[in-house]
C-alpha cells in the first residue's frame, strides 16, 4: 500500500489509520501493530514538523508491505539529509532537567527490530522493519 500525503499533522494521522487498517486485514498481532503505528507516527510527525515545516505543499510517500514474516514502512521526503540511525540511543530514562523532545527516535527504535537510512535522488528514505510471530 503506497500513500501520497501532504505535509500536515492531519495527514500523519491519515497514515496512522491507513496502517491500522491495513495491519488489521493483514491480522498482524495487536501489541506488535499498536508499536508500530507509534513508530510511524513519531517519524511522520518529524518529517512533516522538521523536513516539510508543515507546509501543505510539500508531500511525503509512506508504503506499507507485508510478506506474511515481517512488516516494513517506508517513509521517504524531500527535507534536507537527516539519518535518525546515527542518534544517541537515549537510555528511555527522563530526566527533569532534560530538554523536552528526542524521546521520538527511542520509541521507534524499541518497537522495530531494524531501522535502515538511506538518501536516493536528494530524498530521505527511511525503513522501518518489524519480524512477525510464525502462525501456530
Amino acid at each position: 500500500m503506497k500513500l501520497e500525503l501532504k505535509g500536515t499533522p492531519g495527514e500523519v494521522m491519515r497514515a496512522v489509520e491507513s496502517l491500522q487498517e491495513f495491519g488489521e486485514a493483514k491480522a498482524i498481532p495487536a501489541g506488535i501493530l499498536f508499536g508500530l503505528t507509534l513508530a510511524l507516527e513519531e517519524c511522520a510527525s518529524n518529517i512533516v514538523n522538521h523536513a516539510l515545516q508543515r507546509d501543505p505543499a510539500q508531500t511525503f510517500e509512506v508504503t506499507l508491505e507485508h510478506t506474511g514474516e515481517a512488516i516494513s514502512i517506508e517513509l521517504r521526503d524531500s527535507g534536507i539529509a537527516f539519518d535518525p540511525t546515527l542518534a544517541p540511543p537515549g537510555d528511555g530514562v527522563a530526566d527533569d532537567e532534560e530538554e523536552p523532545g528526542g524521546w521520538g527516535i527511542f520509541l521507534v527504535r524499541k518497537y522495530t527490530d531494524n531501522l535502515i537510512y538511506s538518501r536516493e535522488g536528494g530524498r530521505n528514505v527511511l525503513r522501518l522493519m518489524k519480524s512477525l510471530p510464525l502462525p501456530a
